[in-house]
């Protein structure tokens, strides 16, 4: 008896020194960061999201905004946080894809430092100019761009932005500048009045633009015409042939979250973003949104760094 009662004390003894999250996830806050500034895609989609993950998993949900170095200021954050799910990572084709190949010496490796949960959808990304630009399609600004060498720039709030943009100014042999900010609402500042000529941009921060015709759409820049604005062109159909960038979002943790609480957070945020209204109401924010296993998501994150270094290559960029 007294050698059960022993067994006891010391089973339930371990049982409360076990870490919080091996006795109840979550019993805190969960903090999911962003690679990008308040009022970005990225920043509005993790803020509906993290609202619904909150409700259903009846805890606080805080979104922190990282910003710099295209997500890799973010990335190097998250990648070296503790294994417990208490911070996440609402990840791009800018920290995970492009990154690697953008930086000599990335702080992270895409594929072993991070634990992926689950794949958020797509944003639709489209070229736009400056209304001053007397060009109303991809052929018409590359033969006003080629009369008027060193006249135009473009401006890139992230990664997207650059390796598009590096990709039609080396594929049509164009002379303009390239201005760099850290965020889409920063760019789209110097867009507006005209400082700087053109951008590639996602649809959510471009609608409210585009629907008071301060700026103006000429083409998307997946092989297939987005969903959400059927009537635009792709660029491969404006000329360019064969681009093809998706620009895309997924949720990660740190690399070795328990099994356990990966799988929690899978089943809670796939019930939030294949839900209709959830759906839609991305949807009218610019993204298209579909979610995915892990496994899944690893997998994706694989092919797209092929592709990414591939467009990188082929744009002519050098790694800072």
């Amino acid at each position: 008896m007294k050698h059960l009662l022993h067994i006891f004390v010391a089973a339930a003894a371990t049982a409360l020194s076990l870490p919080a999250n091996a006795q109840q996830f979550p019993s805190k806050p969960i903090t999911i960061i962003v690679p990008f500034g308040p009022g970005s895609a990225t920043d509005t989609i993790t803020r509906v999201v993290g609202q619904e993950l909150s409700d259903a998993l009846k805890q606080s949900v805080v979104v922190e905004n990282r910003v710099g170095a295209n997500g890799a200021l973010a990335g190097q954050y998250v990648a070296r946080a503790a294994p417990d799910g208490y911070t996440l990572f609402m990840s791009t084709n800018s920290p995970h894809s492009a990154v690697p190949f953008l930086m000599r010496n990335p702080p992270y490796d895409p594929v072993k430092d991070f634990t992926p949960i689950t794949r958020m959808g797509s944003y639709t990304l489209m070229l736009v100019v400056h209304p001053s630009i007397p060009a109303t399609s991809v052929k018409e600004l590359i033969a006003y761009a080629r009369a008027n060498p060193g006249k135009l720039s473009y401006a890139s709030a992230n990664t997207s932005g650059v390796v598009a943009g590096a990709t039609l100014k080396h594929w049509a042999k164009l002379d303009i500048l390239h201005v760099p900010y850290k965020s889409a609402p920063n760019a789209l500042q110097d867009l507006l009045p005209g400082r700087v000529s053109m951008m590639f941009n996602d649809f959510t921060t471009s609608l409210p633009h585009l629907q008071s015709k301060a700026i103006r759409a000429l083409a998307s820049t997946r092989l297939q015409r987005s969903s959400l604005f059927p009537e635009l062109p792709t660029m491969d159909e404006a000329g360019v042939e064969g681009f093809d960038m998706d620009s895309w979002a997924g949720i990660f943790g740190p690399p070795n979250i328990p099994a356990p609480i990966v799988t929690q957070l899978n089943t809670e945020l796939r019930k939030i973003i294949d839900r209709p209204e959830i759906k839609s109401k991305l949807r009218t924010a610019g993204f298209e949104a579909f979610s995915s296993t892990p496994k899944e998501l690893d997998d994706f994150v694989k092919l797209q760094l092929q592709k990414w270094s591939k467009m990188v290559l082929d744009a002519g960029i050098q790694p800072d």
